[in-house]
C-alpha cells in the first residue's frame, strides 16, 4: 500500500472539500431529481434547538442512530471521525481529551481542565472523573474554538457535549448482546415507557474482555483487559404542554485489569522489549498494604445526578435550570517501569465531588434571540501518589550503587543485593511513600448571549461570561529516609504527612463575538472571534529551608487565547449532500504545559506563547438511496513560538496533537426482500505522526512518538425488518496494524520509558432485538 506524504494528504484532502463546497449549487440540479437524502441533525449548540448549518462556530455532531450504525462504544473511537478531535485512552482513570491540539488530561486536583466535557448539560471535565460509557446516547456534539459562553470557564479551547436518551410515552425496549475474541462479552438494552404526564427510561451496558497484552508476572492479570458496567435510570414529568423536568441518574463501575506499561529498558523473562509482545509487570509484593489492591489494574466508580427544568413560560420566553451532583472514586495500580523488578511500583488514588447550579433565561423572537443567566460551580478534589520500591533494586536500577551487576540479568531474573549490602541480617528491604495533592475550586458565572438578525442574511451575534473563583491547593508528602541511602528515595522534600495550603482568587471577562451571513437557503458563512482562558494555578509543594520544610507556593497565570475564525457551511435542497469547511488562528499567551519533575510527580509549567493554525472540514453525501459516505479531516499546524524566551520547548509541536487527521467511512443499507435488510459500515482513519511528551526529544534514547497510524472498522449485519432483529459480524481494527497509545509515562521521569501498546484487531458477532 503506498502512503500519501504529508504534502500530498494536504493537498488532495483540501481539494476535495473545497471542490464540494464550490460546487454544490451545481450538485443540487441533479440531486433534486433524486429521492436520496441524509438525515436533517440539529444540535443545541447555543441553547437552541438549531439545524447545524445557522451555528456560527465550528461543531461536528452524531446522532445515536449513526454511534450505533457504526458500532461506537467508546469515546477514544469517536475521535477517529471528528476532525481536530483526538481523545487517548490509557484506561477510564487516564483519558486525554485534544481539541485542536490542546490537552486537558492532567490528574492534578490543583490545575484546571482545558476541554469541557459536558453530560446532560453539566459540566464533568475534572480529568479522572471524565471517563463514561457511550450507551443510549442521543446526540454527541463537539464543539470547536472557545466556548466560555456556552460551556463555562473549562472550554478555553472547546467542548464535547453528550446528552443521553429521554424517557418516551410510548413502549419500547431492545437489547444487544455480544461476545468476541479475547474472551470478549457485551450487553447492553433499554426499556422505556409511561403515561402523559410520567415516563420513565432504564438504560443498561455490560462489557468484558480479557486483556491483549499478556502478562507472564504470577498473580498478575494480563494487561488491557477491561469490565465495565453502567446503569441510568430516568424520569420525565410533564404536568402541563409549558413544562418538562427530567431527573438522570448514572452510575458506573470500572474494574479494568491494568495498563501495558513496557519496558524498553529490560525484556521480561524469555521475551523481548517489543510494546507489543508480553509483558512481565509483577507489581508490588506489597501492594495491599501500601495501595489497597493487591493487584495491578482499576476500581472506579462514578455517580451521577441530573435534575433539568425547563419551563415554558410563554411563546418566546423559556427558563432552565440544571441541579447536578457528580463524585468519582479511582484507584489505579500500576506497573511505571514495566518490568519484572520491585523498581517503580506506583498507584493514583482520585477522588472528587462536584455540584453545580445554572439557571438560564432565554428569549425566542423574530430577530433577536438571546440567553443569560448565572451558574455556579463547586468541586472538592484529591489525588494520592503512593510508592513502593525494594531499596537495593531500586539504587542499583538507578545507577547508585556502583554495582557490576545489571538491575536485570539475562536470563530475566533480578539482582536484589540487600543480603550482601546488609551482611546477610535482611533480605529484603522493602521502601514506600506517598505524595498528595488536594484542590478545592468555586466558581461563580455571570453569562449573557444576543444573537440579532439585521436583515434576512446577515445575523450577529455577542456573548460574554464573567466568572469569579476562589481557589485552594493543599500538599502533603511523607517520604521517610532509605536505610541503605539515608535520605528518601525519591527527591522529594517530606512534610511528614502535614498538610501545605494556599489560596487563591480570580475572575476574568470571556466575549465572543459570531457573524453569520446567508449566502443562499443552502449555504451560510460565518465569522468567529472569541477569547479562551485556563484559569490560574495556585501549585503547593514542599521545599527545605534554614527553619525546616516549608511550603513551596507557585501561581500560575491564566493560559488565555484569542480564536479567529471563518467557515462556510450548507447542504443541497433535499439534504443529500452536507458540508463544513473553517479555517482558525489561535494566538496564546502563558501557554501551559504539563511536565513531571524527577520524582514522577505532574506539575503545570508556563512554555510562554504559542501559536495554532488549521484547517477543519466534513462532507456527508448520500450516492444513493442505499449508500452514504462521509469524510472528516483536519491540518493543524501547533506549536510553541520558537523564541528563546520560551526555554527548551520553544519551537515545539503540542502533544498528542497529529498535523494531520481523516475519517472517512461508508454506510451501506439495502432491502434484500420483504423482510430481509443488509446492514454495513466502513470507517477508514488517518493520523499523521505525533509526541506524546512536550520535549518533542527521546527519553533515556528511546523515541517517544509514534509515527502515521491507519485503522480500518468493518461492520456487516442481516436485519429481519418485520421480526425486529438482527445479527452483526465486526471487526476494529481490521489489518491488525500495531501502533502506541502512549510513550514516556511516570517512568520516563526516573530515565525508564514505558510504551503502551494500542488495541489489536478484535472481531465478533453482535445481536440485537427491538420490542414496540
Amino acid at each position: 500500500m503506498t502512503y500519501c506524504t504529508h504534502k500530498q494528504f494536504k493537498k488532495n484532502a483540501l481539494s476535495s472539500v473545497i471542490l464540494a463546497c464550490l460546487a454544490s449549487q451545481a450538485f443540487s440540479l441533479a440531486a433534486d431529481e433524486a429521492d436520496s437524502s441524509i438525515e436533517r441533525l440539529t444540535v443545541t449548540t447555543q441553547k437552541r434547538v438549531q439545524a447545524i448549518k445557522d451555528v456560527p462556530v465550528t461543531v461536528t455532531a452524531f446522532n445515536g442512530e449513526m454511534l450505533e450504525q457504526l458500532g461506537i462504544q467508546d469515546l477514544d473511537v469517536l475521535s477517529e471521525i471528528t476532525p481536530g478531535l483526538v481523545i487517548q485512552e490509557q484506561s477510564p482513570n487516564n483519558p486525554g481529551f485534544v481539541i485542536r491540539g490542546i490537552t486537558s488530561d492532567s490528574g492534578s486536583a490543583q490545575a484546571a481542565p482545558r476541554v469541557s466535557v459536558y453530560y446532560n448539560g453539566t459540566d464533568i471535565s475534572r480529568s479522572r472523573g471524565s471517563y463514561f460509557e457511550l450507551f443510549d446516547i442521543e446526540r454527541v456534539e463537539v464543539v470547536k474554538g472557545p466556548q466560555a459562553t456556552l460551556f463555562g470557564t473549562a472550554a478555553s479551547v472547546g467542548a464535547l457535549s453528550v446528552t443521553t436518551r429521554k424517557p418516551q410515552q410510548e413502549f419500547e425496549a431492545g437489547i444487544t448482546a455480544g461476545f468476541g475474541n479475547f474472551s470478549a462479552k457485551n450487553a447492553q438494552g433499554y426499556i422505556t415507557g409511561g403515561q402523559q404526564q410520567v415516563q420513565g427510561r432504564l438504560a443498561f451496558t455490560y462489557r468484558e474482555r480479557d486483556g491483549y497484552i499478556e502478562n507472564i508476572a504470577p498473580n498478575q492479570p494480563d494487561l488491557n483487559g477491561i469490565e465495565r458496567l453502567g446503569i441510568r435510570p430516568s424520569l420525565r414529568f410533564t404536568p402541563n404542554d409549558a413544562l418538562t423536568i427530567d431527573l438522570v441518574y448514572n452510575y458506573e463501575k470500572n474494574s479494568d485489569s491494568g495498563t501495558s506499561f513496557k519496558s524498553r529498558n529490560f525484556a521480561p523473562t524469555g521475551g523481548d522489549t517489543s510494546p507489543y509482545s508480553f509483558v512481565e509487570a509483577s507489581g508490588s509484593p506489597v501492594a495491599q498494604q501500601v495501595f489497597g489492591k493487591s493487584d495491578l489494574g482499576i476500581e472506579r466508580t462514578v455517580k451521577d445526578a441530573n435534575l433539568t427544568i425547563n419551563w415554558d413560560l410563554s411563546k418566546q420566553w423559556q427558563l432552565t435550570s440544571i441541579s447536578a451532583k457528580r463524585s468519582f472514586d479511582s484507584l489505579e495500580v500500576f506497573d511505571a517501569d514495566g518490568t519484572q523488578a520491585w523498581f517503580l511500583e506506583f498507584a493514583e488514588d482520585a477522588t472528587g465531588e462536584q455540584f453545580s447550579q445554572e439557571l438560564r433565561l432565554s428569549y425566542n423572537g423574530e430577530k433577536l434571540k438571546s440567553f443569560f443567566g448565572v451558574s455556579y460551580f463547586d468541586e472538592d478534589g484529591s489525588q494520592r501518589v503512593p510508592f513502593s520500591t525494594e531499596e537495593s533494586v531500586f539504587l542499583n536500577c538507578m545507577g547508585m550503587l556502583g554495582s557490576p551487576l545489571p538491575c536485570i540479568n539475562a536470563d530475566g531474573s533480578v539482582n536484589i543485593l540487600t543480603p550482601q549490602l546488609t551482611g546477610g541480617q535482611l533480605q529484603l528491604l522493602p521502601y514506600q511513600g506517598e505524595y498528595q495533592n488536594f484542590g478545592e475550586n468555586t466558581a461563580y458565572s455571570v453569562f449573557a448571549d444576543f444573537s440579532y438578525a439585521l436583515t434576512n442574511k446577515l445575523e450577529l451575534t455577542a456573548g460574554l461570561r464573567y466568572v469569579d473563583e476562589d481557589k485552594t491547593s493543599r500538599y502533603a508528602s511523607n517520604f521517610g529516609n532509605s536505610v541503605l541511602a539515608g535520605v528518601p528515595l525519591l527527591p522529594v522534600t517530606s512534610t511528614g504527612g502535614e498538610i501545605f495550603s494556599a489560596e487563591g482568587s480570580f475572575d476574568s471577562w470571556l466575549p465572543r463575538f459570531n457573524a453569520l451571513y446567508r449566502i443562499n437557503n443552502n449555504m451560510n458563512f460565518y465569522t468567529t472571534v472569541s477569547k479562551g482562558r485556563r484559569s490560574e494555578v495556585v501549585d503547593v509543594a514542599s521545599e527545605n529551608s534554614s527553619t525546616g520544610v516549608i511550603p513551596a507556593i507557585t501561581e500560575m497565570p491564566a493560559e488565555t487565547v484569542w480564536n479567529y475564525e471563518a467557515g462556510i457551511k450548507g447542504n443541497t435542497d433535499n439534504n443529500s449532500l452536507r458540508y463544513a469547511l473553517s479555517v482558525f488562528y489561535q494566538d496564546y499567551q502563558n501557554f501551559q504545559v504539563t511536565l513531571q519533575d524527577d520524582a514522577g510527580n505532574f506539575y503545570v509549567d508556563n512554555a510562554g506563547n504559542a501559536k495554532n493554525v488549521g484547517v477543519e472540514a466534513e462532507v456527508k453525501l448520500a450516492l444513493n438511496d442505499d449508500l452514504e459516505w462521509f469524510t472528516n479531516l483536519a491540518w493543524i499546524d501547533a506549536k510553541i513560538d520558537d523564541d528563546s524566551s520560551n526555554g527548551e520547548l520553544a519551537g515545539n509541536r503540542f502533544r498528542l496533537q497529529p498535523e494531520y487527521t481523516l475519517g472517512t467511512g461508508l454506510l451501506y443499507s439495502h432491502e434484500l426482500n420483504s423482510q430481509f435488510r443488509l446492514n454495513s459500515s466502513l470507517i477508514y482513519s488517518f493520523r499523521s505522526d505525533i509526541f506524546f511528551e512536550e520535549a518533542n526529544a527521546p527519553v533515556a534514547g528511546f523515541d517517544i512518538s509514534q509515527g502515521a497510524v491507519q485503522l480500518t472498522n468493518l461492520r456487516i449485519g442481516l436485519e429481519h425488518t418485520q421480526q425486529n432483529w438482527s445479527v452483526t459480524l465486526f471487526a476494529s481494527n481490521l489489518f491488525d496494524k500495531e501502533y502506541l497509545v502512549d510513550a514516556g509515562n511516570t517512568g520516563g521521569a526516573f530515565g525508564f520509558p514505558s510504551f503502551i501498546a494500542g488495541a489489536p484487531r478484535f472481531i465478533g458477532l453482535e445481536f440485537r432485538k427491538s420490542f414496540m
